[in-house]
């Protein structure tokens, strides 16, 4: 993220994942959305919206309290990323790779794509 990382909770993370899904929608929306998902109060949605937005990851506009994410899905997936490798694998890349490769049973075509992005890589 840009010069600072914005740190996001799970739960503001389900409110960007829906205006990474869907744009630019009204906090009204998303707060039914969250409602119909997860059971949450209307409440809780806009107060989570508000700490997005002075997180700087949420602006919120006129008309129609219309929410836009400042901050890109991919730009949050490398940042979580980062944490994770270095809090659980220290720092370790390989680490984390033999973890996720031990954990399931790959296809022959999915062994053939990672070798492809390693080469790529190389």
């Amino acid at each position: 993220m840009d010069q600072k990382t914005v740190k996001l909770f799970d739960s503001e993370l389900k409110v960007m994942d829906i205006l990474w899904k869907e744009g630019d929608v009204p906090a009204k929306h998303v707060a039914e959305v969250l409602t119909g998902e997860l059971g949450w109060n209307k409440n809780t949605t806009y107060t989570l919206i508000k700490r997005c937005i002075k997180k700087g990851a949420i602006e919120r506009f006129e008309p129609g309290f219309l929410c836009h994410a400042l901050i890109p899905k991919e730009e949050v997936q490398e940042a979580e990323t980062d944490e994770l490798i270095n809090k659980i694998y220290d720092g370790s890349v390989d680490k984390l790779f033999a973890a996720l490769l031990s954990r399931k049973k790959l296809s022959a075509q999915q062994i053939e794509r990672l070798r492809q992005m390693v080469t790529e890589l190389e």
